[in-house]
């Protein structure tokens, strides 16, 4: 059965991070039981693993085409697992395990979900004359023994599930969404995408994860509620984001808001449009003395975008507090309840160098990471800070009480777009504020007729093409890596979706567009709109 993930994306590492992956070259058994060990104690909250045989790695990277496994071993290799998942695991565990083909080699992926009744102990040796057991756990990359503290940490997790990871006794199979599923699996390029609509519910939800509990009453699991029910309130109340605006400060008597509900994913993706169509807009600054300009945004869209997905991953689905987003003239602030981790530090924070021991919601995240909404371990506010400061803005601040009962970032607007305290620009300095909207763009004709000069474009589209007008034909993973972007959505729909139904922009391929050598080229209307808006901009002193 596949397993809900794009094996392209696995072994690249684009999806799993190197604590989550482990790379074999062949079958062997006692390595491998000791990492589905660990895996499944899942030290750090992070969601279990991948263990992938018959793939090589070279410095934390897959050696492809791989190595491969004998086509007649793979059966031999499963009934192994099967059985030293019984017997040489306490309590017993079992991995799900799925043979895939790449590049016309045999390799066996292992997907161990971080277990529900941890710890776990596993055999040192496989020797006959060997009975002693030990626990597992992953550091870094690697799987290792555990010892003194970290053994004494992994019983105090001992039955302790998180709240996202649990099956939920108010709720039923047919409460999942069969829709939502199939299309979270087509986003994220599963091969289980395909044979899901046939699936029984149960069967697949059981393939996600998001579905357990015994054949007679299966359940579901919370994180299937939240991303896969169209009103995961229902069940979790309060799951929503308020996005407030005060024009006249958050003092002030006036306000307007507005509230975004249902699947997790679905709400995060809506607030943010929302805020970047309404509330963001870019300032550009003339100088005399040279022809570039200087572009910033009041709030620079990564920095928000970090903020909020941070929230939606750390908050608690059992407290019934909302997510809430309030702008003013001043400042965009996130709060959401409770805390990190009390292993955070505040001042760590305010550096960039906080590290969580562990994460609250280890499906979630997994689930985030795999719609590249976030990347986890730690790097949400390293970013933010960085989006920050390339944009010039102000630094942004970060607050937790002493009881860690809520979670505050505020980001300062940008001095140029700021009401209250005017940017004290040199002499012969002029900010123009525009917002990022879309202006229509006349349609590419047939050359060698050129074609007619449209307003500017968008500041995401103008940067894409500007890209490929330098750089030539480019991919989505190329095009992701040059303009810093982590999310193949924001790519799609801030920058591809719209050039190409411009015209602007086209397939090197149009007759596969979900190729995997599929890549992105001007077009001659994409080239006539670059070079009008590029000479526009010189002649008004931007550049």
């Amino acid at each position: 059965m596949p397993l809900p993930i794009n094996i392209y994306d696995l072994l690249h590492g684009e999806t799993v991070e190197s604590e989550r992956l482990e790379l074999k070259a062949g079958w062997n058994p006692e390595s491998t039981l000791h990492t589905l060990c660990a895996f499944a104690n899942d030290f750090n909250n992070l969601g279990g693993g991948y263990l992938v045989l018959g793939v090589a790695e070279r410095d934390g990277t897959a050696v492809l085409p791989p190595e491969g496994l004998a086509k007649d071993a793979i059966d031999r290799i499963q009934k192994d697992l099967l059985n030293l998942g019984n017997s040489a695991i306490q309590p017993p565990y079992h991995a799900v395990a799925e043979p895939y083909t790449v590049d016309g080699r045999h390799i066996l992926v292992l997907w161990a979900r971080g277990g529900q009744t941890r710890p776990y102990k596993a055999r040192v040796s496989l020797a006959k004359s060997a009975t002693e057991m030990a626990y597992y756990i992953r550091k870094g990359s690697s799987t290792v023994r555990a010892r003194h503290a970290d053994e004494r940490e992994l019983f105090s997790l001992a039955a302790t599930v998180p709240f996202d990871d649990r099956v939920n006794q108010h709720a039923s199979v047919p409460d999942l969404s069969r829709d939502l599923i199939v299309a979270f699996l087509n986003e994220i390029e599963s091969d289980l995408a395909r044979p899901a609509r046939k699936m029984s519910l149960e069967t697949l939800g059981r393939q996600l994860g998001i579905v357990a509990g015994p054949k007679e009453a299966p359940l579901p699991v919370n994180v299937g509620l939240l991303f896969f029910n169209e009103h995961p309130e229902r069940f979790f109340p309060v799951t929503q984001i308020d996005v407030v605006w005060f024009p006249d400060g958050a003092g002030g008597d006036r306000f307007e808001e507005k509230i975004f509900k249902g699947p997790l994913a679905r709400m995060t993706r809506e607030a943010l449009d929302y805020i970047r169509r309404n509330y963001i807009s870019e300032t550009v600054i003339k100088h005399r003395d040279r022809a570039e300009a200087t572009r910033v945004e009041n709030f620079p869209y990564d920095a928000v975008e970090e903020a909020l997905v941070n929230a939606v991953y750390h908050r608690s689905y059992e407290e019934r507090e909302p997510i809430e987003v309030r702008i003013s003239p001043d400042d965009l602030v996130v709060v959401s309840y409770p805390g990190p981790d009390r292993s955070v530090r505040l001042d760590d924070l305010r550096r960039g160098k906080a590290v969580a021991r562990r994460y609250r919601n280890r499906r979630i995240g997994e689930i985030l990471k795999e719609l590249e909404l976030t990347e986890g371990r730690s790097t949400g506010i390293p970013k933010i800070l960085r989006a920050m400061k390339a944009n010039g803005s102000p630094a942004p601040t970060f607050e937790i009480d002493e009881d860690y009962s809520y979670f505050i970032a505020r980001l300062p607007v940008h001095r140029a777009a700021a009401r209250a305290e005017p940017l004290q620009l040199d002499p012969g300095l002029t900010p123009q504020v525009t917002p990022q909207v879309t202006p229509p763009v006349t349609p590419p004709v047939t050359p060698p007729v050129t074609p007619p000069v449209t307003p500017p474009v968008t500041l995401q589209v103008g940067r894409l093409l500007r890209l490929l007008f330098e750089k030539g034909e480019l991919g989505s993973a190329q095009i992701r890596e040059e303009l810093a972007l982590k999310d193949r959505t924001h790519l799609r729909e801030g920058y591809v979706g719209p050039a190409l139904s411009a015209g602007l922009i086209e397939y090197t391929l149009p007759d596969k567009p979900n190729s995997r050598l599929q890549k992105y080229r001007l077009t001659d209307a994409g080239r006539a709109v670059f070079a009008a808006d590029t000479n526009r901009s010189h002649a008004d002193g931007v550049s």
